[in-house]
């Protein structure tokens, strides 16, 4: 054998030595990429603990909420959507910047956590109360936010419920709009006192952008509440679900 086949022997087993480390290298990176996605996804989740301080709907005030609230003080309210993946505690932090990245808990996670816009006030008094949540693709946090822009999920998905620490709201959605994030009427609108006329005009203008809208008799002496989200399509894009709340019939009773 001359020098140069020699040479290029041990060229050819380098190269499949470099091949062979460099397949295994990103084998090991994909298998990192889909349990790292699948870690993402399951934390964003509430878990068995979490659910079992979920408020039972009935009760004289949400007992529950408030052993929450004693392991993170920002905690003042839990969300359900009926027939949809959410059903979570609700958080107010400092800024709405807060909780992008940290969960319920108080705890860094990507998924963060469904959170009250801090200018809003923590026991939802405001006439507009906006609260965020990140897009899952799988259906959590407020994933199922986008899938209100469908007629049929829209017509068949009408009901929510709030709970606070003293008392319990119903939810009757009414609209759902696609817009994006520099919505000046959806995001400049904090929810003050209404002397100027402001919350007529954010109706009228959900109504005119709304892609799905139902006429529940909504105005501007009631208490909207709207749950934004990521679009799937666009950059800034966001869907944003608005509904109507309303003191429970329970609570009134008693």
């Amino acid at each position: 054998m001359t020098i140069a086949e020699k040479l290029l022997r041990i060229a050819n087993r380098s190269m499949n030595l470099f091949v062979a480390c460099l397949m295994t290298v990103l084998f090991l990176y994909g298998g990192y990429s889909l349990w790292d996605t699948w870690r993402i996804y399951h934390s964003a989740l509430p878990d068995q603990d979490l659910m079992k301080l979920k408020p039972v709907k009935g009760e004289d005030s949400n007992p529950s909420l408030q052993d929450l609230q004693k392991i993170n003080a920002d905690v003042c309210a839990w969300l359900t959507v009926y027939d949809t993946g959410i059903d979570y505690p609700v958080v107010r932090g400092k800024d709405d910047m807060e909780y992008i990245n940290k969960d319920v808990y108080g705890d860094f996670a990507l998924s963060g956590a469904i959170f009250l816009q801090s200018a809003n006030q923590p026991d939802f008094s405001d006439p507009y109360n906006l609260i965020y949540g990140h897009h899952m693709s799988n259906g959590a946090m407020f994933g199922d936010v986008v899938e209100f822009a469908d007629e049929e999920y829209f017509a068949t998905h009408e009901t929510g419920t709030l709970y606070l620490p003293e008392k319990t709201c119903s939810i009757t959605f009414f609209a759902c709009v696609e817009t994006d994030a520099m919505d000046s009427q959806i995001y400049g609108y904090i929810g003050e006192p209404d002397t100027t006329g402001q919350m007529q005009q954010l109706l009228q203008y959900v109504q005119e952008h709304a892609v799905q809208y139902r006429d529940i008799g909504v105005t501007s002496q009631d208490s909207v509440i709207a749950l934004s989200t990521c679009a799937e399509s666009a950059t800034n894009g966001r869907v944003v679900l608005f509904g109507k709340l309303q003191e429970s019939s329970d609570n009134k009773q008693k």
